[in-house]
C-alpha cells in the first residue's frame, strides 16, 4: 500500500476524516471534515509524526526542499503535537536531528517571557511550518507576523496533511495565494482529489465532495 492511502486510512480509522456537514473555520459547508484534534493516543500521534516526516524526506529527496532545516514550527494548537511528533519521527526513523518550535497564543510576561515555545528562531535559520490543513490560509497569515517579530528567518515551507485544493481570499487556491503572500511552497501529505480517488465512498457523499470542488475550488 502507496503511503498516501495508508494515510488516508489512518485518518479515517482515527475518526480525523469525516463526512456529514460542518462549516470550516472560513465559514463554508462542506461535506467532509479534516480533524487533527482527534487524534488522541500515544500510537496515532506517533504515527502521524511518521507521514509527516515521511512526506519531508520525500520532498528532500526530490530536491523541493532544502534538507539543512533548521527547526519544525507548529501554529498553536494543532501544530504543536504535529512538530513534537514529527520532529522526533525524524530522529528515530530518518536519523535526522531538527529541533521544534511553537507560539503561545497570548505572550507570557513573567519567567522566561516570550511567545515561542522550544527552540528559540535565530537570524538565518531555516524554518519548516507544520500544520493539519489549509482552507483559506487564515492560519498561516496569523502565524507569519508572529514568526517574522522574532528573527529573520527563512521559511522553507508549509507541510499540511490536507490540501483541500480549495479557493483563498480571491480567486486562487489559498495554497497559491500563500505562495504569492509570502514566497512559501505547501507540501500535503495528500490532496482531497486523492481521497476522493483512493476511497470506495458512497455515491452520494463522493457527489457532495465533487460539488464542493466545484463551487470552492
Amino acid at each position: 500500500m502507496n503511503y498516501k492511502k495508508e494515510f488516508i486510512e489512518f485518518m479515517l480509522e482515527s475518526g480525523v476524516l469525516t463526512f456529514g456537514d460542518f462549516v470550516t473555520k472560513s465559514g463554508r459547508k462542506t461535506p467532509y471534515f479534516i480533524n487533527t484534534g482527534n487524534y488522541k493516543t500515544g500510537a496515532q500521534i506517533a504515527r502521524l509524526g511518521f507521514f509527516y516526516a515521511e512526506c519531508i524526506m520525500r520532498n528532500i529527496k526530490a530536491g523541493k526542499l532544502d534538507e539543512n532545516i533548521t527547526a519544525l514550527f507548529g501554529p498553536a494548537y494543532k501544530g504543536i503535537p504535529i512538530a513534537v511528533s514529527t520532529s522526533i519521527a525524524l530522529s528515530e526513523k530518518f536519523n535526522k536531528e531538527v529541533s521544534f518550535c511553537f507560539n503561545r497564543k497570548e505572550e507570557k510576561d513573567h519567567g522566561e517571557g516570550g511567545t515561542i515555545v522550544g527552540y528559540k528562531l535565530k537570524d538565518k535559520d531555516k524554518i519548516l511550518m507544520v500544520e493539519d490543513v489549509i482552507t483559506a490560509g487564515t492560519a498561516v497569515r496569523e502565524t507569519m507576523p508572529l514568526i517574522k517579530r522574532q528573527a529573520d528567518v527563512e521559511i522553507s515551507g508549509l507541510i499540511i496533511s490536507v490540501d483541500r485544493m480549495e479557493r483563498g481570499k480571491g480567486d486562487n487556491t489559498a495554497i497559491k495565494e500563500i505562495k504569492d503572500e509570502f514566497g512559501i511552497d505547501t507540501y500535503p501529505i495528500v490532496t482531497v482529489r486523492e481521497i476522493i480517488e483512493e476511497l470506495d465512498m458512497d455515491d452520494e457523499i463522493k457527489g457532495r465532495m465533487e460539488e464542493y470542488l466545484k463551487m470552492y475550488c
